[in-house]
């Protein structure tokens, strides 16, 4: 298979950053409305969160997973492995890391393709062989590759922004005169925040679930087997539910990095960041019979 440039997925990105940045600039002036200059301190806080959260984006990945960067001494045949699917990908080789954690999955992080770092758990290499293993390798290399993992890092954080507000708006009400009105302003910026939440969150999924499928594609066009990934992605799946319940909640909020997402409960089964396993495994399986039809 050879890579070619996912369009429907550029087109996507473009879409989702100019609609969240549109939307999040007319919430600013609406609040900077009500606040004035009471509202500078907390956007200042803000963009350097935000600016904090682009360049140490994939420090602070691994750090909420309790991952760290291995040497190649430490795991040399899963460099070899990124290197050599780094050079089929022609892309430069990310920084390699392992977190030890039965839950069997992996993610990329990285403002760029420069700075990328693929991770993956022990739980993972310890359930899949060498070509599954290599399936799901290219597949976040994939994303490194379609560099949207920065964009959802910029649109992630830019949600919890607002979902703050929604949590801990109440805090800049500075009390209430005797008329109510100075919590006047607080209401209306919690619900203004809420909204934007919300579209955010829609948003934020709607480009996730995409992207899953062109990391997948992606993954396959790297490594030229299809039934590998989907090899993996039902072992994943099924795996999961042999993890404790404790361990997939502390891992839960990375949930739209991973391969395989984790959903606990219905309201995760509902609200999940990636396409079902079985549609995935469907579309490799067609990928899987066209290559063998050529």
């Amino acid at each position: 298979m050879q890579w070619q440039t996912d369009w429907g997925l550029r087109g996507r990105m473009a879409v989702t950053m100019f609609l969240l940045f549109a939307l999040y600039v007319t919430f600013l002036g609406f609040v900077v409305l009500f606040f004035g200059n009471r509202l500078f301190p907390v956007v200042l806080v803000m963009a350097l969160f935000l600016g904090a959260q682009f360049f140490f984006s994939d420090k602070l990945a691994l750090y909420s997973m309790g991952a760290r960067e291995v040497e190649p001494d430490e795991y040399p045949e899963l460099h070899r492995m990124v290197e050599r699917l780094s050079q089929q990908a022609d892309l430069p080789k990310p920084k390699v890391a392992v977190a030890d954690s039965r839950t069997p999955n992996a993610f990329a992080t990285g403002r760029s393709q420069k700075s990328a770092a693929v991770c993956v758990t022990t739980g993972l290499m310890n359930m899949l062989n060498e070509d599954e293993l290599e399936g799901v390798v290219a597949h976040e290399l994939a994303h490194v590759k379609n560099r949207d993992v920065m964009v959802m890092t910029i649109a992630s954080f830019l949600s919890t922004i607002a979902f703050l507000i929604v949590r801990w708006g109440w805090l800049f009400s500075g009390g209430r005169d005797r008329g109510g009105q100075q919590q006047a302003p607080v209401i209306v910026a919690i619900l203004a925040s809420l909204v934007v939440w919300i579209v955010s969150f829609l948003l934020i999924r709607a480009l996730s679930r995409y992207r899953e499928f062109a990391a997948d594609r992606g993954g396959a066009a790297i490594t030229g087997r299809p039934s590998a990934l989907a090899s993996a992605l039902m072992k994943i799946d099924s795996g999961m539910e042999k993890v404790p319940k404790d361990d997939l909640r502390g891992q839960s909020e990375m949930n739209a990095f991973f391969i395989v997402p984790i959903s606990v409960g219905w309201i995760g089964k509902l609200f999940r960041t990636h396409p079902t396993t079985e549609k995935r495994i469907e579309r490799l399986r067609d990928l899987e019979r066209n290559l063998e039809s050529r």
